[in-house]
């Protein structure tokens, strides 16, 4: 019995060392250590088994024969156990590698199948949002768009949705037409208006009576400058501010229909076949000029581009139709009704475009009412490497862009739903994959907690920051086609060149947005990998015709609004690329000379025509 229960301990012993050389050369993955360790529990489990058999037999036999045949036969066993144990240990490590092999190859399937998953859930998401967006875009309320378009319901987004997330890139043309027309008439005690050393809608938070906050915008006003300036001083043309407000001033009389002393100057746009929508706006520049020195107050009249569907109403041919009137109501109202008066023309209370000849309104002196601030421009404009210091036309340069910067001083709603719609098909899908990533799985859920948070901070402050385009953005102007009996012409890859130039100095620049009517333009930029090019869906010239015919095809509403969106997106780029021998490029180039971009400079391809 002795004997028999000493090969017992034996062999438990053997069976350890064997199960822990084996467990030491397991493998160190953690599904073949839970394979090694639910075997050695089952080891444990027999080994406690068979010694409680031998105790067993020891007590219900009673004698050695038999006590001896159980011994061997538990002898036998263990052996067969250890033996068992070496073939089971090496199957299970082999099976267990197989196995882990087997494992980590699904695990990275598993990942890259969550990975598709995940990025084909995100895409879809990014589709919807996009899509929502494009509904409310094209939803119209009496021919306008609707405000404030983040609290709008769409089922395009999510059954479970109930608001549409902000669009960053769409503006709320509404109520900032709202905003802009109180800011462009006079007060009730005929003061300017309510301008103030801040911007957007804070200046009409309700934190006073209302006798005190005349009194406010009173005091304050009378030092303030207009808000449709960007930028100091030093980041526009001289006197830029001080210019916009005389000429907001002497443009809006306090008492124009009573004041005998208020004369009038009545013109149509110019309507000849071959003139240009900037040899148009040129010309106004003139006429203003001309009003400014003569001290009458330019009235503009029939706008022959503004004569389409799309200009609803008393807006159908009319500067009004896209940008804010250059005089008050009152005062066209005035104008009008003298014209009718034989009396008042003898008298030179009212003249029109005819008083005067081609010469004064296209080379017309500039109004000296500011001395000469032209006469100080920094250069700013490199023309073949080096800057333009000084030329016989800075003072023209000077005037237009101030003129046209008040002429375009606020955009109507109907020019600001168009410029919604160019931005939300060029950057509505980066906007949508940042919208979609900021708010994360749970991004409709979070869109409608949000709305449910609108406080004053976004009525009253947030409510001044322009829509966002992808930044920094390069503007390019390409002209060519019939403007080659005007100008000498450079082919796009020159254009691109002075691109490179700047892209040398601030290396994060990698967007354009291209504006050119020539379509073999548009087809050269696939050649530029580098950068990415943004323009507008428009059906462009093949072949070298006229831009009179070019215009016709695509029809008076297209032919002005495009073009028009392209002028207004190179005011806001960071940078432009043009060519001063354009009048629209030159134009252009004084609308961000009075918009704080001075400073980020013009490179042109050529100096022809006004130097």
């Amino acid at each position: 019995m002795e004997e028999g229960g000493g090969g017992g301990v034996k062999k438990e012993k053997s069976i350890e060392r064997v199960v822990s050389q084996k467990a030491l050369q397991m493998g160190s993955s953690f599904p073949c250590q839970i394979c090694v360790v639910g075997f050695l529990c089952g080891v444990c489990l027999t080994s406690l088994f068979l010694a409680a058999l031998t105790s067993f037999g020891s007590f219900g036999f009673g004698n050695g024969g038999s006590a001896t045949s159980f011994s061997a036969l538990a002898a036998s066993t263990a052996n067969s156990t250890s033996n068992f144990i070496d073939m089971v240990t090496t199957t299970t490590a082999s099976t267990c590698t197989t196995n882990c092999k087997v494992q980590e190859k699904g695990a990275e399937r598993f990942a890259a199948d969550s990975q598709e998953s995940g990025t084909e859930r995100y895409n879809e998401r990014v589709s919807q949002l996009y899509s929502a967006w494009s509904s409310l875009l094209s939803e119209r309320q009496d021919g306008h768009y609707y405000s404030e378009p983040s609290r709008r319901t769409s089922t395009e987004v999510s059954k479970k949705s109930t608001v549409v997330p902000n669009a960053p890139h769409l503006e709320d043309c509404k109520s900032t037409a709202r905003v802009n027309r109180r800011l462009d008439h006079r007060a009730e005690n005929a003061s300017y208006p309510p301008w103030t050393t801040w911007k957007g809608r804070l200046d009409s938070y309700p934190n006073a009576d209302q006798s005190s906050r005349l009194r406010r915008d009173q005091s304050i006003s009378e030092g303030a400058y207009p808000p449709w300036i960007s930028g100091s001083d030093e980041e526009n043309y001289p006197l830029t501010r001080r210019v916009q407000r005389d000429i907001w001033a002497h443009q809006h009389p306090p008492n124009c229909r009573d004041d005998p002393e208020v004369k009038f100057l009545v013109a149509d746009f110019e309507r000849l076949p071959g003139f240009g929508i900037g040899a148009q706006f040129a010309g106004m520049c003139g006429l203003l000029a001309i009003a400014i020195t003569e001290k009458r107050v330019l009235v503009t009249n029939y706008y022959n581009r503004a004569d389409h569907d799309g200009c609803k109403g008393s807006f159908r041919g009319s500067w009004s139709c896209y940008f804010f009137p250059e005089t008050s109501q009152e005062c066209r109202d005035r104008a009008f009704e003298v014209m009718g008066d034989r009396e008042a023309w003898e008298r030179g209370i009212i003249t029109s475009k005819d008083n005067y000849t081609s010469k004064e309104i296209w080379a017309g002196r500039t109004p000296r009412v500011w001395g000469e601030p032209w006469s100080y421009l920094q250069p700013t404009t490199e023309i073949n490497g080096s800057l333009v210091a000084f030329h016989r036309k800075m003072d023209r340069r000077w005037w237009r862009a101030q003129a046209i910067r008040y002429l375009m001083r606020f955009q109507t709603e109907y020019t600001c739903e168009l410029m919604n719609s160019a931005r939300h098909a060029a950057f509505g899908e980066e906007a949508a994959k940042m919208v979609v990533s900021s708010l994360g799985e749970d991004w409709d859920k979070e869109a409608e907690g949000n709305s449910r948070k609108m406080g004053e901070i976004e009525e009253y402050v947030w409510s001044n920051h322009k829509p966002w385009i992808p930044r920094p953005l390069l503007s390019m102007h390409v002209r060519m086609g019939d403007k080659a009996c005007e100008m000498k012409l450079v082919e796009f890859e020159g254009y691109v060149r002075l691109a490179d130039r700047i892209r040398q100095r601030f290396p994060h620049l990698d967007r354009v947005w291209l504006s050119t009517e020539m379509e073999d333009v548009i087809e050269k930029t696939k050649q530029y990998k580098k950068w990415k090019f943004y323009y507008t869906n428009v059906t462009r010239q093949v072949g070298n015709i006229t831009m009179a015919r070019y215009e016709a095809s695509l029809g008076r509403q297209t032919s002005t609004n495009y073009p028009l969106v392209n002028f207004l997106m190179a005011t806001e780029s960071d940078f432009f690329v043009g060519a001063l021998g354009s009048t629209w490029c030159f134009l252009i180039d004084g609308m961000r000379n009075t918009g704080g971009k001075v400073m980020a400079g013009y490179l042109s391809v050529n100096k022809d025509r006004f130097w």
